[in-house]
Formats: structure tokens, sequence, C-alpha cells
């Protein structure tokens, strides 16, 4: 058995806000899927997902650098799920 989340806490200073960041669960569910369900192909298609989306220079706000762009929560994730579909 195996136990694959973000450990970054619950966060209910910014609960509401949309500005979390939700790489850390979107890779959770990568580790998951290769290592308990041997479903590598699909976790690397999630890795790579998140890899081009940071290329492309999003940002949520706790990652933010100089010449990124910030998005949101909802963006950053439908952004990633653009990036599968």
């Amino acid at each position: 058995r195996s136990l694959y989340e973000p450990v970054h806490g619950s966060a209910p200073d910014i609960e509401g806000k949309n500005i979390a960041n939700p790489i850390a669960t979107i890779l959770s569910l990568s580790m998951a899927l290769r290592y308990s369900l041997d479903l590598s192909k699909e976790a690397d298609q999630i890795d790579k997902a998140v890899q081009s989306v940071l290329d492309e220079g999003l940002r949520t706000k706790d990652i933010m650098s100089k010449n990124m762009k910030e998005v949101s929560t909802t963006d950053m994730g439908d952004a990633i799920i653009a990036k599968l579909k």
C-alpha cells in the first residue's frame, strides 16, 4: 500500500482565493499511476503536460519569477489538462 499526497498542508489562509499551486497534487496522481497502478505511459503524459506548461512560463503565485506569467489555481489546472487532450 502506498500513499501519494502533496505535503503543502491545508493552507486555510488562502482558502477560496484561487492562488494555491495544484502541481504537487497533479504529480501525486502521476506517482500513483506509475508506482501503484503500473500505468507508466499515463504517468509520463501527466509529467510531460506539467513540464510543458512550466516551460511555457506559467506560474502560480508561490513559484512566480521574473518574465513568467502568473496564473490562478484554476488556470494552471486547465492549462495542464489542455496538454493532455
